[in-house]
This record gives structure tokens, C-alpha cells and sequence, in this order.
């Protein structure tokens, strides 16, 4: 995604939404697929891995989801908390308690197992837009770069469409890189 003359975050934020918004439902559908594989290859050891419960039109994680509760891996969502822009975490055994809640994000609310951050193996982070550094542009209210620069030792993998790469994301002190990205083409090592 070329982006000559867009320098503000939200000037790359909105031009990412429209990349991803050309794609269509079957594109999405058919990438989700081939990125939830990539990462049923990646997760090949890990027990406890936190996936975010996606919203249309983001890289769809529920096959994901639904595979690592088969195999009896420990799958934590995050659910928003609006008032302290801070990720509190549940597990999931079953996504059809999931509802819509804050921001549209599918939650378990009422259905809640609390899980302590520190257990967390790998997060699956929803990523707007990033490039090859690792560096990722979010929503931009900074609830993963919080919660991720408090547990260090989980692995980060962000996923997205391959259309959603820019050049060079801004980052600051505050941002936090990931150590993998996977897209439908290709798994990217980060750092």
C-alpha cells in the first residue's frame, strides 16, 4: 500500500481501511482461511495463546479459534475496557456464548473465566496496517501497546491482509513491535 505524501497515523489509518475495505467478502473469506492455516503451523507447541475475536472486515480468526479448542489449546479473548482503555482477559471454551459488545467486538460477556496475562504464550494481535519491521498501526486508542508492553514474554504475532503493508509504519516509545507478521502470502520474522 503505497503511501507517498500520507505522513499522520490517522492519514495512514483511514488510507488502510480503504485498502482493506476493497477486498472482497470472498477474498477475505478465502485469505482468512490461508492466515488461520499459517498460524495452525505456527501454534504447534504453545498452550495458551490469546486471540482477538474479529469484526468485520478484519482477518477472520474464528477458524483459528475453533481449531485450537479442538486440539485443547487454552484460547483467551480479550474484552475491551472502554473506561480505561485497557484489555481485561477471558477464556473462551465455547464461542457461541460470544456477544456484540464495545466497539462491535464479538465478547463473552456474562460468560467470563478470568485468565492472568502472565500465562499467555502468544497473542494474536488485529493489525490496520505494518510493515516489515514489525511496527503496526492500530485503531489508535493504544489498547494492545499497553497491555503488550506488560506482558513481555508472550510472542506477538499480528496478522492482516498482505494489502494492508506500508512501507514504514511511525512508531514511538510507546509502540510495540511485533515479532512476527502473518499475512495470506507469507509469514514475516520481525526484528
Amino acid at each position: 500500500m503505497p503511501h507517498e505524501g500520507i505522513s499522520t497515523k490517522e492519514e495512514l489509518r483511514d488510507r488502510a481501511r480503504e485498502v482493506r475495505s476493497g477486498l472482497t467478502p470472498e477474498e477475505g473469506r478465502l485469505f482468512s482461511g490461508s492466515i488461520c492455516d499459517a498460524l495452525r503451523q505456527e501454534l504447534n507447541v504453545e498452550r495458551t495463546v490469546m486471540v482477538y475475536v474479529p469484526k468485520s472486515p478484519e482477518v477472520d480468526t474464528m477458524p483459528l479459534i475453533r481449531y485450537l479448542l479442538q486440539q485443547g489449546i487454552r484460547v483467551v479473548v480479550p474484552i475491551i475496557e472502554r473506561e480505561t482503555r485497557t484489555l481485561r482477559l477471558s477464556r473462551l471454551e465455547d464461542p457461541g456464548v460470544l456477544v456484540i459488545s464495545t466497539f462491535s467486538v464479538p465478547e463473552p460477556i456474562g460468560n467470563e473465566i478470568p485468565v492472568w496475562g502472565e500465562d499467555l504464550e502468544v497473542v494474536i494481535v488485529p493489525l490496520l496496517a505494518f510493515d516489515r519491521a514489525g511496527h503496526r498501526l492500530g485503531y489508535g486508542a493504544g489498547y494492545y501497546d499497553r497491555f503488550l508492553s506488560s506482558y513481555p514474554q508472550a510472542k506477538k504475532i499480528g496478522v492482516a491482509f498482505s494489502c494492508q503493508e506500508i512501507g514504514s509504519v511511525p512508531n514511538d516509545d510507546n509502540d510495540v513491535a511485533m515479532d512476527m507478521i502473518v499475512t495470506e502470502r507469507e509469514n514475516i520474522a520481525c526484528h
